[in-house]
């Protein structure tokens, strides 16, 4: 071949991809932190102020059985860069999330074609006074992750903008249990920082190429600290109370190590209980705000149509429940999360669900990637522990999904809060690994997980059964005789930080680094 008939070639190789890879669509893929899955109005909750996300899961699906494995902030975030479960990608409690594994999101977006970027919180680990960032394959990073040792381009920002200001005004604490309304011009606010950054960036977008857009709001997570304006939308009256049995979750009444107001555990007033939930709904109505502006944005563009959104958050928040705060916990305002798929029309030939449907499927954050990755028609690696959601859009007889999810807690806050889990949704098995015990919960007819059956006959068989499910799960992981030993649950008194599959350094973090 003539080198002018290379030349030819190449440039239609080119344009063939560039249209293959504008034919594709984007991806947005919104978070929030610490936002319970019953935070939402479509979930039922008529408290709750979230039109926009409420109309996202109107126009897609949302899932009611989504879980958070490993709920709490670092590990979450890894079950989501990696798509593997808790044992795989190494993390069973809160460390570091690893610098680089084997196969990770928005690398293989970034190799696939797409422009990636990142706005918010990643929890990937970022100090400008050290190095640039730990990226992952991002194309372009802005974050802000809301740690205080850590100076994230947020922190910088504000610095640089403000320098005579405290940006923690309100004197709340990133665990704090308590709430105050925001004490700075609103536009300063961690959530208008993010919402602004992810509409400019759909705003002033015009490369050829697909773009994946992970807009990550660190609030609800606490403070709990919404505008004034957010605040007054709320009466604390209307608050709903703490689910509490004053059975088996009685022992957390006056159990705390950390003293407040970074509690975990405590029976605390009626009216402290109800200005934290105020608070915390106007938080999540607030990040519901910025959401709408940014679909807004993608509607002005003219991007709406072909981007497959996805929305969710990394776990939830206890808020009093069962007298616990903050998260890591197996139950429901802890390991619950609210999931919502929105597809473009571009992909409505392959879907046979209508919009607007609940799916009761169970799933969890190591379904993303493969999810993504499905979108995106890149290969999912058989290595992969997570399915891709846009299998259960097809009304399949032969669809072929998981019975039920792993979850797990290594040591956190307290040696008793130490935990493995599994669930179907509608049964929860929960094994103490420190005392040891056993609770099962019937969640068909008791979904605020107030008593524990483990102990009733008629539940004798069910019991059976899914402590054999987790004796075999140990087993075929090869987790030893530490964890399971003659098939027998073992008791767990040592924290197990990291598993083998762990790809870095086995290191726990400092005992004053914020549980965030």
């Amino acid at each position: 071949m003539s080198s002018a008939s290379w030349i030819v070639a190449a440039l239609l190789l080119i344009l063939t991809t560039v249209q293959g890879n504008e034919d594709r669509p984007n991806i947005l893929f919104l978070m929030a932190d610490q936002m319970r899955a019953d935070a939402l109005g479509c979930s039922g909750n008529k408290l709750a102020q979230t039109p926009n996300l409420d109309r996202l899961a109107a126009d897609g699906v949302r899932y009611t059985n989504a879980y958070s494995s490993t709920p709490i902030c670092t590990p979450a975030r890894a079950a989501i860069l990696t798509g593997l479960s808790p044992w795989y990608h190494g993390m069973l409690g809160y460390g570091n999330v690893a610098t680089k594994y084997e196969f990770e999101m928005p690398r293989a977006l970034s190799d696939a074609g797409y422009y990636t970027c990142s706005i918010g919180k990643d929890h990937f680990g970022w100090n400008s006074t050290t190095n640039s960032g730990i990226e992952h394959g991002y194309h372009e990073t802005d974050l802000y992750d809301g740690l205080p040792q850590e100076l994230d381009d947020y922190d910088e920002w504000f610095a640089k903008t403000y320098p005579e200001v405290n940006p923690m005004a309100t004197g709340l604490q990133y665990n704090d249990y308590r709430a105050a309304v925001y004490g700075l011009p609103e536009s300063l606010h961690p959530t208008a920082w993010v919402g602004r950054g992810a509409t400019s960036f759909i705003e002033t977008y015009n490369n050829s190429q697909p773009f994946f857009l992970k807009a990550s709001f660190h609030r609800p997570h606490s403070p709990y600290d919404p505008p004034k304006r957010w605040m007054e939308q709320f009466k604390p009256d209307d608050m709903p109370p703490p689910f509490i049995s004053n059975a088996w979750d009685k022992e957390y009444a006056l159990h705390y190590d950390t003293p407040p107001p970074s509690m975990w555990a405590g029976n605390i007033s009626t009216e402290s209980v109800r200005l934290s939930r105020q608070a915390y709904y106007a938080s999540t109505g607030f990040v519901d705000e910025w959401i709408g502006e940014i679909l807004q944005t993608l509607d002005r563009k003219g991007l709406r149509n072909n981007t497959f959104i996805f929305f969710t958050s990394d776990h939830g928040d206890m808020m009093g429940d069962h007298f616990l705060w903050r998260k890591g916990y197996p139950y429901f305002g802890s390991a619950r999360v609210p999931m919502l798929l929105s597809w473009p029309p571009s992909m409505d030939s392959s879907v046979s669900v209508q919009r607007g449907t609940s799916l009761d499927v169970v799933t969890e954050m190591r379904d993303i990637l493969p999810t993504f990755l499905d979108v995106a028609g890149i290969n999912i690696p058989d290595t992969v522990n997570g399915s891709s959601l846009l299998q259960t859009l097809k009304k399949s007889p032969t669809l072929k999904w998981r019975e039920y999810i792993d979850l797990e807690m290594s040591i956190t806050y307290s040696l008793i809060i130490h935990w493995n889990a599994l669930t179907d949704g509608k049964m929860k098995y929960v094994f103490r690994a420190f005392y040891p015990d056993e609770q099962l919960f019937d969640m068909t007819q008791d979904d605020k997980e107030l008593v524990n059956v483990a102990g009733q006959s008629k539940y004798n068989s069910a019991l059976l059964e899914w402590r054999a499910r987790m004796v075999s799960q140990f087993e075929n992981e090869g987790r030893g005789d530490g964890w399971v030993k003659d098939g027998v649950l073992q008791r767990r008194v040592g924290n197990t930080l990291y598993s083998p599959h762990y790809p870095g350094n086995k290191q726990m973090l400092p005992q004053d680094y914020p549980c965030n």
